[in-house]
């Protein structure tokens, strides 16, 4: 089975990218033919500074490295080291209803928190869509919140296999509905765009800071309490070990909960998880001509299964005379 997910390096990757989609793609590393990809064409409609792209790239690939993602047992490159994903999202937004993207929520919901409006922010669902029939993935995993998205790429794949003959495998989403949203300190979905993250690799001063500042409510400690109401309790949940959980729900059910306490329990559960990966990361930031050959051999790895795709698209369509 081929599967494919990618990740946008506009920011820090924080602990949502990582439960809800980084850990499930490294998982299946041993199993799958795996495609992974940090999708910086699409960064592109809300990070203008060079620098900050660039480096933001780099970081996202190590982030993935040192997590565990191994290049030599799939498929790993940079977006925009595959130029056909371009031809082919053209070649799509061609067949791609208005109606079909003008219903897309996260334009609407992007815009709204204050990203500027661009044609590549609303056509981002075709680009999207471009990315994993590209690649003729049979599952991607995505969060609850890009369902749609991936609704998008299955009509424009079941629109083109009925108006040039079959062509794209229709995909299949796949969605871990204990991770489909990770809530963010103030209990939207965490999110870069909304500035609500807990980054990965943050640690220290910076990392207590972020934690300490998960919204709750103003309960008494001794008075009873909805778990499944509490974005703390979600985040608890993430790292915490089973026996851990059940007793922390009973503490919420029954008083006694103490925010402050669980939230300082949750710090050294972050802290310790990621340890590992910290220094891990550390170490191929500090080789960046290294990280390059990495994402060099994996574009190119790419690129060549992008070409049968797309060298099948030209023909269906007439581009091949």
């Amino acid at each position: 089975m081929k599967i494919l997910s990618g990740i946008q390096p506009s920011g820090q990757l924080h602990i949502g990218n990582y439960f809800g989609m980084m850990k499930t793609m490294i998982s299946h590393m041993e199993s799958s033919d795996l495609y992974v990809f940090v999708v910086d064409l699409h960064a592109l409609t809300s990070v203008h500074d060079r620098k900050r792209l660039g480096m933001g790239t780099l970081e996202a690939a190590a982030d993935f490295l040192a997590l565990g993602l191994d290049p030599d047992k799939c498929t790993f490159w940079v977006q925009s080291d595959v130029p056909e994903v371009c031809e082919l999202t053209w070649i799509l937004s061609t067949l791609a209803p208005m109606g079909l993207i003008e219903r897309c929520h996260s334009y609407k919901d992007k815009v709204a928190k204050g990203i500027t409006a661009s044609h590549g922010l609303f056509s981002y669902p075709v680009l999207m869509a471009a990315d994993i029939l590209l690649y003729q993935a049979d599952r991607v995993p995505v969060g609850k919140d890009q369902k749609q998205h991936l609704e998008v790429a299955r009509d424009l794949a079941q629109k083109f296999n009925n108006t040039f003959g079959e062509t794209f495998i229709v995909p299949e989403p796949a969605i871990s509905q204990s991770t489909a949203i990770v809530p963010g300190i103030d209990g939207q979905k965490m999110s870069k765009s909304y500035g609500n993250t807990i980054p990965i690799f943050l640690e220290g001063k910076a990392l207590k800071k972020r934690v300490m500042a998960i919204e709750t409510d103003a309960t008494p400690v001794e008075d009873p309490k909805d778990p499944d109401k509490c974005n703390l309790f979600s985040l608890f949940s993430l790292f915490a070990p089973p026996e851990r959980i059940q007793e922390v729900r009973s503490l919420y059910v029954n008083g006694g909960a103490a925010y402050g306490y669980i939230k300082l329990e949750l710090l050294d559960m972050i802290s310790d998880t990621f340890a590992d990966a910290r220094r891990k990361k550390a170490d191929f930031m500090a080789d960046p001509a290294e990280l390059r050959a990495i994402l060099k051999q994996g574009g190119e790895k790419a690129r060549a299964k992008a070409a049968v795709t797309l060298d099948l698209v030209r023909e269906r369509v007439g581009l091949k005379y």
